[in-house]
């Protein structure tokens, strides 16, 4: 083993377990899915008990997968398509940086898994155990990995806003 190979098996772990963390809390932290409902149907994400159960399978799938590395491009675009979804309904009107709420953690977030999926998720994963040396290489690295991650994560989170995003009044106060 090498400290390249380390290096993104750490990154993987921690940034996957991170986004399965949230998908956990969804399902069984405080409010669970009915207050994960409430709450996507307060920022205009309806049917809400819908959008939470997706987003916390999302989050748990996307980070579980991420960090196993399988299918590294996929669970990447799960975090791009997860990340483009909370920047637009939640934090875009709060500027950039995440002291005021702003949308930087979810840009770090999204990149990340991206920058993942272009480098290939390294000779400690299940890609390389499953799929170095055969055809399907070429599309869980480097620009068909790329490619994979962005194209399908900016496909489903614009997909997703453009279906249900119904933003709410805002009310004179």
């Amino acid at each position: 083993m090498d400290a390249y190979d380390f290096v993104l098996l750490v990154l993987r772990v921690v940034l996957g377990l991170t986004m399965a963390a949230h998908g956990y809390n969804k399902f069984f932290g405080g409010g669970r899915i009915p207050g994960t409902a409430g709450w996507f149907e307060s920022i205009g994400m309806k049917p809400g008990t819908f959008h939470a159960r997706v987003a916390a399978s999302t989050e748990m799938a996307a980070g579980i997968g991420l960090a196993v590395g399988l299918l590294t491009p996929v669970p990447a675009a799960g975090f791009v398509a997860l990340m483009l979804v909370a920047a637009w309904t939640v934090h875009r009107h709060n500027g950039f940086f995440i002291v005021k709420e702003g949308w930087e953690y979810n840009l770090i977030l999204a990149v990340t898994a991206v920058a993942i999926a272009g480098i290939g998720a390294g000779k400690l994963s299940l890609d390389y155990a499953l799929f170095h040396g055969t055809a399907v290489w070429d599309y869980v690295q480097g620009w068909g990995g790329l490619a994979v991650a962005v194209v399908l994560g900016l496909a489903g989170g614009i997909g997703q806003l453009a279906i249900f995003f119904r933003p709410p009044a805002k009310t004179a106060g």
